[in-house]
């Protein structure tokens, strides 16, 4: 007898269905990641909401898997390097990595920057793809894979700009940000009309004290924010004009990125 309900929608593809200790592993991971310090069991347990034995269990299997470190003498959990090691391989395996690499390779020689590739991960966070090193006597602490919030410095104020946050979303994310001289929100959000007129977003000293950032959006074909293009330089060797120089060569790049990633070249 023919029923008479309907066939489901190839386009809809299959359901999925939750997986409650995926879930929790990937949640204790993510509990383990925001915190430097290392935490017990309840600590976990409790901030998760988990049955302590369960959280047992879970972080047992992520040990043995390389995932998550026990120190023997005070039985508190942190990340293992098994994570870092999945981080790099997808790193390394993403198609942008390979396009991006050689042009911030090019425009670390010429403007003597440390040049950076960064995904945006929605309104969250930025995580480093690639970077190139510049040849001045500073260090900046970032390697392929970082994680830093989205609204940071120069980057910050390209999100701002095209991740469509409303004004509360922003004063809000905005208090949570650490600067050596911090802005005032009024002047900032002017800062971020001005990147959306321009395109260009720069950062002369307020997120670290004698550091020039200039860093230029890669948008896909519906002209959203998907990556970006970042050049970090001691702000004493960059002039007005040099700065001019190195967005416009920036820009150029980000557009013929966004091309090449949207299929339009």
């Amino acid at each position: 007898m023919p029923s008479n309900a309907p066939a489901p929608s190839p386009a809809a593809g299959p359901r999925v269905r939750p997986v409650p200790a995926v879930s929790r592993a990937l949640a204790i991971l993510r509990l383990l990641g925001q915190h430097k310090e290392a935490l017990t069991l309840k600590a976990i347990s409790q901030e998760l909401a988990l049955v302590t034995s369960t959280c047992l269990h879970i972080l047992r299997v992520l040990v043995e898997e390389g995932m998550v470190r026990v120190d023997p003498a005070t039985k508190r959990y942190s990340l293992d390097v098994g994570v870092l090691a999945l981080a790099h391989s997808v790193v390394q395996n993403n198609p942008f990595t390979t396009l991006v690499q050689p042009v911030l390779d090019r425009l670390s020689e010429t403007w003597n920057v440390t040049t950076i590739g960064i995904k945006v991960t929605g309104v969250e966070d930025l995580v480093v793809l690639a970077l190139a090193r510049s040849r001045a006597p500073f260090r900046l602490y970032v390697e392929v894979g970082s994680r830093f919030p989205a609204l940071t410095s120069a980057t910050g104020r390209l999100v701002a700009a095209y991740g469509g946050m409303s004004n509360a979303e922003l004063a809000r994310a905005f208090k949570a940000l650490r600067w050596d001289d911090a802005p005032d929100f009024q002047s900032w959000q002017q800062e971020v009309k001005t990147v959306q007129q321009r395109g260009v977003a720069i950062d002369r000293g307020n997120y670290m004290s004698g550091i020039a950032v200039v860093a230029v959006p890669i948008l896909d074909g519906a002209q959203r924010i998907t990556h970006a293009l970042t050049a970090v330089g001691v702000a004493d060797q960059l002039s007005k004009t040099q700065i001019q120089a190195l967005a416009k060569d920036l820009q150029r790049e980000a557009q013929a990125l966004s091309q090449r990633i949207s299929g339009r070249d």
